[in-house]
């Protein structure tokens, strides 16, 4: 970029920052539910120094070098943010762009010869264009990055090991069992029944949509590392459908304890453990006055 050009955004950098400020508060896009103006603000105008101090590099494309580094990342830390903060990628992109067209707009009202306005903003496209793939691309791995924590929080959180009783465990498993999610499963299964010192453990399948061989395969996992441990596993939520497809596919669960519901599971498991639930009499109601 030329030197005058240069000198020309360094002078006008805090009219470049106001047009670019006012581009994203009239935006209809803004999310002031997500970022404050005055946040806005300070993300705009470290990125907009930033970038100004580095036009000056001779080489504008190469956004690998070491003198690109503070501007990617400030911009770096802008999207992992913003990916955190729930934003859109088009959000994101928008913020970006929104720069371009600010630094743009400002070089043709500065600039009178039509030969420079066209070399200085093919290279500030150019410039814009690049910071916006390393933008779109430190976004993706934010989005990642929430997306692995959100799925393993849900696994925690949809694998959950019940005390029912002393001595009987229940999990309730919602959705489809894959390798991994089993392995969740009898990890905490097993540590549940090391710590209680449980003898039975009810796994309730009510809440899988199918079971296929895959899904058999892995129960069957499960019960045998139950047993292992020293307890009984009894599988609960065998619905009709589920009952026909394991009939249908050939899978052997002959050797496992199977119920309908939980509550006949639960009935299983008191008998096992000599257990009898009875009915109190009635109970009978305050007086009111």
């Amino acid at each position: 970029m030329s030197f005058n050009t240069l000198k020309l955004l360094q002078k006008q950098k805090n009219n470049i920052l106001e047009i670019w400020m006012k581009n994203q508060l009239t935006d209809e896009g803004l999310r002031e539910d997500l970022i404050s103006n005055e946040d806005l603000r300070d993300q705009s105008d470290e990125l907009v120094g930033a970038l100004i101090t580095n036009l000056s590099n001779d080489d504008l494309d190469d956004m690998d070098g070491d003198s690109w580094n503070s501007v990617i990342e400030i911009l770096g830390g802008i999207a992992i943010t913003r990916a955190r903060q729930g934003f859109s990628p088009r959000e994101t992109g928008r913020f970006v762009f929104s720069l371009k067209e600010a630094i743009l707009e400002v070089l043709q009202t500065e600039i009178t010869d039509p030969k420079q306005l066209f070399s200085e903003s093919l290279k500030i496209n150019r410039v814009m264009d690049n910071l916006s793939v390393v933008t779109f691309e430190t976004f993706i791995k934010g989005r990642e990055e929430v997306i692995l924590r959100q799925t393993d929080e849900i696994a925690e959180i949809s694998t959950p090991v019940i005390r029912v009783w002393d001595g009987i465990l229940a999990l309730p498993i919602i959705g489809t069992l894959d390798s991994s999610r089993t392995q969740i499963v009898m990890e905490n299964l097993l540590q549940e029944i090391v710590e209680t010192g449980s003898s039975i453990a009810i796994l309730d399948i009510s809440g899988v949509p199918a079971v296929d061989s895959l899904v058999a395969q892995h129960l069957i996992k499960t019960v045998s590392a139950t047993r292992l441990m020293g307890a009984e596993c009894i599988i609960s939520g065998i619905r009709p459908e589920i009952a026909q497809t394991v009939v249908h596919l050939g899978i052997d669960l002959s050797n496992i304890i199977t119920k309908a519901t939980l509550a006949s599971a639960l009935a299983y498991a008191f008998k096992i453990l000599r257990l009898e639930v009875k009915k109190s009499g009635s109970i009978s109601k305050p007086n009111h006055f």
